[in-house]
């Protein structure tokens, strides 16, 4: 007994599988195998290997099978091998979907794009934030508007809302940690020609040596009408990277502590100068006050992708990222590895969840407003125009319950809706590190695949408290899902915090922090489980159908 390509098997089911010395079976199975990689293969698979000629026996056809990991999001096709995988058909192919999503982010503008396509697949309707949405809405409507294209909110109104009802919102956040192109870009060294960066947020900087990174953002370009156009980039080639300095050229000191200089030692290099001077056409001395500060060779690169002249590029916010797409790990293909899990992952769900209510019927008995707001800027405050600090929560229940109330702005009816809302902040969570197990809690050490986990902290950097929390774990219930897990820091170590707490304080919103458990937060590259999109998804979505009827039979 043991796995076949990652699948339990048993002796007999081996044997009618492969009996010994059947030289037409084996063949049999290498067509099979190379037929589900064809199907397979699209981007997301992992390794596979390669039968290139039949073994001789059973026992060495079971050891070159326990090495071949063609993960897929999919199950075979009939007639074919059992999937490569323990998860489950449908938790693979919402995995698949996510990966999808993560590879197609690497930005903010970029994550919100990417919602906005899922959205309007859907059928939600675009809203023009710079007017008034008198008139606009109806029961039963499905809308969204974004700020900044940094920032979303995606609403549906119940088909019997009435004006002081509630709104149910999902609140997430669609930054994480990297590394920006300066405003002025210029720099070099030593031959090379470099890009000047800034660290954004907290990220494990050390991760980021040694990896092929692209970059993207949205790029200002000149119209000849006269007009600014703004136009997102993504430029999904290894175009920098930021070398480690060779082991030999460190004392045992410098390799010990592995400390790192964030302005000298994390500017990546973009190519060498003497090709440089081959290659570019760009005159430095004509300057606009800002293009003369720029390097030449990344000014090409924008203007190439962008298929528009150099001259034109007006200005740009951009960001570096890692080439290297999502992918499935683990012998049964439970893990997903990719980069900005913090806190996409909650983004993908975050949306998907609002569409499958709306697309379920779910708005038919609905009375209230089920509402997803992604804020940008939370890995560094949230306090910023677009971040969750900012009005723009408040100003979408204001404006929202406006009007839907014939524009009657009712002051009352709005403090009434305030305080029927609540708010799952939800941002991915610390599963247990094996190797580091001492630094989690004994008693909230949240594990992969088994379950969204709720966030709290006594002190208010998580907005959880007893009511909340119940809410949370009452609607898992009532849905028949997996408990919910727990997750407090040690007394000894420092607490992390999100939007949750920020929400509350600028809006009243009674609100819970919890997310997916995940592992190397704020790495270039992160790990969590395939089992907990489909948890957090099923949560959101019973949150949606089940928060009213719920919140009604617990004493305010």
């Amino acid at each position: 007994d043991g796995y076949l390509a990652g699948v339990p098997v048993t002796t007999s089911s081996m044997r009618t599988l492969l009996p010994r010395g059947n030289r037409q079976n084996l063949l049999r199975l290498r067509l099979l195998e190379r037929r589900r990689y064809n199907h397979l293969n699209d981007g997301h698979t992992s390794s596979f290997v390669t039968m290139v000629q039949p073994p001789r026996n059973i026992r060495s056809l079971f050891n070159i099978a326990l090495t071949l990991r063609a993960a897929s999001s999919l199950a075979s096709p009939p007639g074919t091998m059992p999937p490569l995988s323990k998860m489950t058909v449908e938790q693979m192919g919402l995995a698949k979907s996510a990966m999808s999503y993560f590879d197609s982010s690497p930005d903010p503008f970029h994550a919100v794009q990417s919602s906005v396509d899922m959205l309007e697949s859907a059928g939600f309707e675009e809203l023009d934030d710079f007017s008034p949405l008198n008139g606009r809405l109806t029961p039963g409507g499905k809308y969204y508007f974004t700020r900044n294209k940094s920032t979303l909110v995606a609403f549906a109104v119940g088909e019997k809302f009435k004006a002081g009802n509630g709104f149910k919102v999902i609140g997430g956040h669609t930054d994480s940690p990297n590394l920006k192109v300066k405003p002025r870009s210029k720099r070099g060294g030593s031959g090379y020609t470099q890009i000047a960066v800034e660290c954004y947020g907290g990220g494990l900087w050390h991760t980021w040596f040694d990896r092929d990174l692209g970059i993207s953002g949205r790029v200002l370009v000149r119209c000849d009408s006269g007009m600014i156009e703004q136009k997102l980039i993504k430029i999904d080639q290894a175009v920098l990277r930021i070398p480690n300095l060779a082991i030999h050229l460190q004392t045992a000191d410098e390799r010990a502590a592995f400390k790192i200089n964030k302005e000298d030692h994390l500017s990546p290099i973009l190519s060498m100068a003497a090709k440089k001077a081959l290659t570019t056409n760009v005159d430095d001395d004509d300057g606009d006050g800002w293009s003369e500060y720029q390097e030449p060779l990344l000014l090409r690169l924008i203007s190439d992708q962008l298929s528009i002249p150099i001259e034109k590029i007006a200005d740009f916010e951009l960001s570096l990222f890692d080439t290297q797409r999502a992918s499935l790990g683990g012998i049964h293909s439970e893990f997903i590895h990719s980069a900005r899990l913090d806190n996409l992952a909650s983004c993908y769900i975050a949306i998907k969840s609002i569409i499958d209510h709306v697309q379920e019927g779910e708005l038919a008995e609905d009375e209230d407003i089920s509402l997803v707001a992604l804020f940008d800027h939370e890995e560094v405050g949230s306090s910023s125009a677009v971040g969750a600090g900012s009005p723009i929560m408040k100003e979408a229940v204001r404006r929202i319950s406006t009007a839907l109330n014939a524009g009657d702005g009712n002051e009352d009816l709005f403090a009434s809706a305030l305080q029927k809302s609540f708010v799952l902040s939800v941002d991915q969570a610390h599963a247990i590190h094996p190797n580091y197990a001492s630094k989690h809690e004994k008693g909230h050490s949240p594990k992969i695949n088994a379950g969204m986990v709720i966030k709290r902290n006594n002190n208010q950097r998580y907005a959880t408290n007893a009511i909340t929390g119940f809410l949370i774990r009452e609607i898992a219930r009532k849905a028949g899902l997996p408990p919910v897990q727990e997750f407090v820091v040690r007394n000894d170590c420092g607490c992390g915090s999100t939007i949750g707490p920020i929400i509350s304080t600028a809006t009243g919103i009674r609100a819970i922090d919890l997310g997916c458990p995940q592992l190397s937060m704020h790495s270039i590259r992160e790990t969590m489980g395939v089992a907990d999109l489909s948890n957090g998804l099923a949560l959101f979505r019973a949150f949606f159908k089940h928060f009213s009827h719920v919140n009604s039979n617990v004493q305010q």
